[in-house]
């Protein structure tokens, strides 16, 4: 019998960001945030992979694309325990841990029906609130606390 290679192999990257450790069932929601949907640089997206401290994961390999600190925070929303790779000539030149933002923006909608969010052309803006290891969003305008997976 011929020897099977079981192993799909996916090119290496030369320069961008890989952003490991997603949980699986947010890699579409990392898309969003990132507002990555769309762009012309190559994205490979991996699901359900095996993960030894997660069970499962996400991946996404981002190439010639770089992101800036706060970009990447509004991540830690949904995968607080993401890592980011910058990978510059295929080495690994920079690994980052992500940090809870404070307040973000225009990424999530308001739940409260009758926030001017949802009936103006306003922006969106929430504080941050972690308690207990739970995140939560405060509306800037109409002052509702929304649990975060209620809002992505």
């Amino acid at each position: 019998m011929e020897n099977v290679n079981k192993e799909l192999k996916v090119s290496a990257l030369e320069n961008g960001t890989v952003l490991d450790h997603i949980p699986a069932e947010n890699v579409y929601k990392a898309l969003d945030i990132l507002n990555l949907k769309g762009i012309e640089n190559p994205i490979t997206i991996g699901i359900n992979l095996n993960s030894k401290l997660y069970g499962r994961k996400g991946i996404i390999k981002i190439a010639d694309r770089f992101f800036e600190d706060d970009e990447l925070n509004r991540l830690a929303l949904i995968a607080p325990h993401a890592t980011v790779n910058i990978i510059r000539n295929f080495q690994v030149v920079e690994k980052r841990k992500l940090s809870m933002p404070d307040r973000i923006e225009g990424i999530a909608r308001c739940m409260n029906p009758k926030c001017i969010t949802n009936h103006q052309p306003v922006m969106t803006r929430f504080k941050v609130i972690e308690e207990n290891g739970e995140i939560s969003l405060l509306c800037h305008y109409c002052e509702k606390r929304s649990d975060i997976k209620s809002l992505f």
